[in-house]
């Protein structure tokens, strides 16, 4: 049964990219929305603990959180690329 549903999979190869794109581009969706979650309660504990801090925790968190949503938005530029190829 396998066999077959590999083998029709592979005979529609416009198909399979277009599944993969969508699968990587929502990968990386929930990696950025994971990783984004855990800076910020990260941020927040590190608030917490050391309030006079506070300012430069802010900023390293936005400019991690940026980082990461320019991987994520490559992510999906490549995975479109990869679709419409």
């Amino acid at each position: 049964m396998l066999a077959f549903l590999l083998s029709i999979l592979l005979e529609a190869t416009g198909s399979v990219a277009i599944m993969g794109a969508a699968i990587g581009a929502g990968l990386a969706a929930i990696g950025a929305g994971l990783g984004i979650g855990r800076i910020g309660g990260s941020a927040m504990e590190g608030i917490a603990r050391q309030p006079e801090a506070a300012g430069r925790i802010q900023t390293a968190m936005l400019i991690i959180a940026a980082l990461i949503e320019a991987v994520a938005l490559f992510a999906a530029v490549i995975c479109l690329l990869v679709a419409l190829a």
